[in-house]
């Protein structure tokens, strides 16, 4: 592998003005496709083979003059004093309601006095406004128009807010610009030139605008949504630019030392370009296999992952290359530009030693490091014994929002089921009288424990179908919900089958409950077939049992301290002094989604750190010295690169979109607590107290398995010297020593 790499490398190099042609008209092709056929982001959820996803089905089916995508809004009214009935509120609340059915983009607008959502007190009222568009696609404008409505109509006796899909949060990147010049920053500090940042940045950009134009090209011949391409660029972006730093990396330093740039480029790709190589091969086998699970919203979001991050190794082998290419010695700190190759050793000898010093530490006192790292994690871990799963609603939002105000006002007027209600389905095709079935079956629903208020069926125009609409006791997150579902779908839809009817039940809590079943039913499947093949891969790479193992034991301690970070800021409220609202459960997707990425990125450090430690333990050095020269090497590098993708995923972390924000900052810490306490203490302290024995494989095991050459021993040519070794800045590997075996 490594003298394919060294061979592109080289090519990239010397045709770099052909290569960066080929991409330019890449874009340029992908610009034109995304600009032409772009289509609008999906606004369904399927769960195939769920009670919830039967119910929508038979909705299409039976009801199909009713638009079920139509974006909608509550526009709540409080009274202060008095009621909502009273003549001069009442004048109010019309004039209101008149006016938002003139807004932009609105179908109809049905007040309160029509729909009866008035509050036993009489004090709290609720217009209902649907959109001609779904919820997705309604213009920020339109939304805009309504809150300006809303915002001049209260007072002091009639506070007025607005509520509802419509006025759902979306996504924002602007944000991530704060993180992308964090990155920018450490880039310059740690290769010591604005060329090679500036390389690295453009690097990263490229391959996360090139996937971003594949994905919204590809909308005109699928459904994705709207997260689907947020995800991509978090992802892209994050490792587009470490995957470049350690390339340029390496290339300043062969550069350094190489009076042969084309030879320097070459040796760079095919000894860090390699574990750029497979280490983007973990995480986009770790994303792709999201599709196992057979959620349509989990594959679509993992494939589309998967190509950015395969697009990001492809921009970091052949554009990267032709781009120092133009760059010549710039990219060379200035201090050693006019120096010859041939007499410069790298850094100062001496200048940095903190990587060295902690490299002895953990490998001399392996024992103590891994009970201090170990109780640690733990510590960070035991909140995620408190782990709540749900989808998190307006209710989450800050209590200054009309969102939220709305939200409660409704809570506090009609309970905290009419947030969450429940939709019930009734299959009327098997009755013999349709009409006098489906009032059994509202009676039988009425009465049922937990519902508060079941509204009168409706019929569709064959009046084989009905709708009745469910108001539990309990919030949509509620265990109380969850009991009622459960009770709807069993001894309730038993006793309705005796009617000759059957129900099918859905709604906010309904699809949580079914959501969270198919996640539990699919996690053990997608962690064999992810670690399974991930395993296989690393085991090819190191040559070794003990490393694979190793990296997956850390994963899990990594995905413990991630899940515990989670609780602790999300639903114990640990970081509301950083702006980062709670939002008492953590997203029911989630946690495999998460265990998918975490595991990739998981993979790369221990890529990036472990092949470099491999690689001078076969030319030659014990155990014990080739980690700590190892380390020592790509120590500085690792820890600039999490910094960098801990930086772009908290620029995320710092939005308003619940569901992205918890993404973020899932990522943020889990990079964190991987590199730094994973793969940069426990990983060395291991390989210390193995031994030898880290590299150890059965010999029948290492005929079978491809001989993938991470090391670079299968350059062509003699490798330049290495003088500095142990002393160069920077570096993430050093040039091989020695021929082929």
């Amino acid at each position: 592998m490594s003298a394919l790499l060294y061979r592109i490398g080289r090519f990239s190099f010397r045709a770099r003005r052909l290569v960066l042609l080929s991409w330019v008209l890449l874009m340029v092709v992908l610009g034109i496709g995304a600009a032409c056929l772009a289509a609008p982001s999906a606004t369904t959820f399927n769960l195939p083979g769920t009670e919830s996803q039967e119910a929508f089905d038979l909705l299409e089916e039976r009801f199909s003059e009713v638009p079920l995508d139509g974006g909608s809004a509550q526009i709540v009214f409080t009274a202060e004093n008095g009621t909502v009935n009273d003549p001069a509120q009442r004048r109010k609340i019309t004039d209101v309601v008149q006016a938002a059915a003139g807004a932009s983009e609105v179908a109809a607008v049905t007040g309160p006095f029509d729909n009866g959502l008035i509050s036993p007190d009489q004090r709290i009222a609720v217009a209902e406004v649907t959109y001609a568009v779904s919820f997705e696609t309604v213009r920020d404008s339109s939304r805009q128009e309504l809150m300006d409505l809303v915002e001049r109509s209260g007072s002091a006796e009639l506070r007025v807010a607005v509520g509802g899909d419509v006025m759902e949060l979306m996504p924002d990147v602007s944000k991530e610009l704060i993180g992308l010049l964090i990155a920018a920053v450490v880039l310059v500090i740690t290769l010591g030139s604005l060329a090679a940042a500036g390389m690295s940045l453009i690097a990263g950009v490229t391959g996360v605008m090139a996937g971003l134009l594949g994905i919204l090209t590809a909308t005109a011949f699928m459904d994705l949504g709207v997260t689907t391409p947020i995800l991509a660029l978090m992802l892209g972006l994050a490792v587009g630019i470490d995957y470049a730093l350690f390339i340029v990396s390496r290339y300043t330093h062969e550069l350094s030392r190489n009076p042969d740039p084309e030879d320097a480029i070459g040796r760079a790709v095919a000894t860090a370009g390699s574990a750029v190589l497979f280490a983007g091969m973990t995480v986009v086998i770790a994303l792709a296999g999201l599709s196992v699970v057979g959620i349509g919203l989990l594959t679509e979001m993992g494939l589309a992952a998967a190509v950015t991050v395969a697009i990001a190794v492809l921009v970091a082998i052949t554009l990267l290359p032709a781009l120092l290419g133009f760059a010549g010695r710039r990219v060379l700190r200035r201090g050693l530009r006019r120096q010859p190759a041939e007499g410069v050793t790298g850094a100062t000898p001496g200048r940095f030693t903190l990587a060295p010093r902690w490299a002895a530490l953990t490998t001399r006192r392996p024992v103590t490091t891994l009970i201090v790292a170990l109780i640690g994690l733990g510590i960070l871990a035991l909140p995620a014994l408190d782990l709540r799963l749900g989808v998190p609603d307006q209710g989450t939002y800050p209590e200054h929002t009309t969102q939220r105000q709305a939200y409660d006002a409704i809570s506090a007027g009609f309970g905290p089921g009419f947030n969450g209600p429940l939709l019930v389905v009734v299959d009327l095709a098997g009755a013999q009288q349709p009409a006098d079935t489906a009032r059994r079956v509202h009676t039988e629903l009425a009465g049922t424990e937990g519902v508060v208020m079941a509204a009168p069926p409706e019929f569709n125009p064959a009046g084989d179908t009905a709708i009745i609409g469910l108001v539990p006791r309990g919030g949509p997150d509620s265990e109380e919900t969850e009991q009622l579902v459960q009770l709807l779908r069993g001894s309730v839809a038993d006793t309705v089958g005796q009617f000759g009817a059957r129900i099918a039940v859905t709604g906010t809590a309904a699809v949580i409950i079914d959501f969270s079943d198919r996640m539990a039913e699919a996690l053990w499947t997608y962690l064999l077939v992810v670690i399974g093949l991930s395993f296989l891969l690393l085991m090819a790479v190191f040559r070794s049992l003990v490393v694979p193992l190793k990296a997956t034991a850390g994963f899990l301690l990594s995905l413990g301290a991630t899940f515990g970070v989670m609780v602790a800021t999300f639903q114990w409220g640990w970081l509301e002094w950083l702006g980062i609202h709670t939002t008492d459960v953590v997203v029911s997707m989630l946690p495999i989604f998460i265990i998918g990425v975490v595991f990739g990125l998981a993979m790369d450090y221990e890529v990036f750190l472990v092949t470099r430690m491999r690689e001078e333990y076969v030319h030659g050095a014990s155990a014990t010295s080739a980690i700590r020269t190892g380390f020592g090497h790509g120590a500085r590098v690792v820890a600039a690169a999490a910094i960098i993708m801990v930086s772009v995923f908290a620029g995320f972390a710092s939005g308003d979109a619940s569901d992205i924000v918890q993404i973020g900052v899932a990522l943020a810490a889990a990079v964190a607590v991987d590199a730094f306490v994973v793969r940069m203490t426990v990983v060395p302290a291991v390989l210390a107290l193995v031994g030898d024995k880290a590299w150890w494989l059965p010999k029948w095991l290492d005929r079978i398995l491809p001989d993938l050459d991470v090391e670079g021993r299968n350059i062509q040519g003699q490798p330049a010297p290495d003088t500095a070794a142990g002393e160069v800045s920077g570096s993430f590997v050093r040039s091989v020593e020695g021929s082929a075996r």
